[in-house]
Parts: C-alpha cells; sequence; structure tokens
C-alpha cells in the first residue's frame, strides 16, 4: 500500500485521518490500542502527528483491514519487525565500528 505523505512537520488527527483513509475516533481508539503510537500534543491538547506516525498507522490499517490480523495480532507483528529493525541498525553501527577500528 503506498500512500503519498506530504511533506509537513505536523498533522492534525483530520488530516491524519483523511491521509489513512479511517475516521479520526478509529485513530483515537489505535493510540490507545498501541501503545508506541504518541502523538505530540499541543498546549491545548489537540494531537499533531509526525510524517513516521503516520507511515506506522498505515503499517496499522495494513495488518488490520488487508491482512486481517487482529489487534493483539498486529501488536505482536510490529513489535517483532521493531526489534529486527534495531537488530539490523546495531548490526550497521557495529560493522561501521569495525571499518574505523581497522
Amino acid at each position: 500500500m503506498m500512500v503519498n505523505i506530504p511533506d509537513k512537520l505536523f498533522f492534525t488527527i483530520k488530516e491524519a485521518a483523511s491521509i489513512i483513509e479511517v475516521p479520526a475516533y478509529v485513530l483515537r481508539y489505535w493510540e490507545d490500542e498501541f501503545n508506541f503510537i504518541k502523538p505530540k500534543r499541543t498546549e491545548a491538547g489537540h494531537r499533531r502527528y509526525k510524517k513516521n506516525d503516520l507511515e506506522l498507522l498505515l503499517s496499522i490499517k495494513e495488518l488490520l483491514y488487508n491482512k486481517g490480523f487482529t489487534i493483539e495480532g498486529a501488536k505482536k507483528h510490529l513489535r517483532k519487525k521493531e526489534v529486527r529493525l534495531d537488530l539490523s541498525f546495531i548490526r550497521k553501527e557495529l560493522e561501521g565500528i569495525l571499518e574505523i577500528l581497522k
């Protein structure tokens, strides 16, 4: 699923819902269910999503709506993906250090 996310720093919940193509209440619900979705808040308490938040929300939508995952299944899948990304990052960092030491 390729969605073109505008090049902005922050998005309102209305803008995010439009890009993700789900109602705003779904984003609020996902925020409660997936504790790693943490949009910034204005002083008035309004949500401000970053581009990486939207990418994560698109991944959640893909898992739930298109691949038939349950919420618990999507959480597990995303945690595994996060661990793989962390390990990949660590490996690249260590390879860089190894090159410096040579």
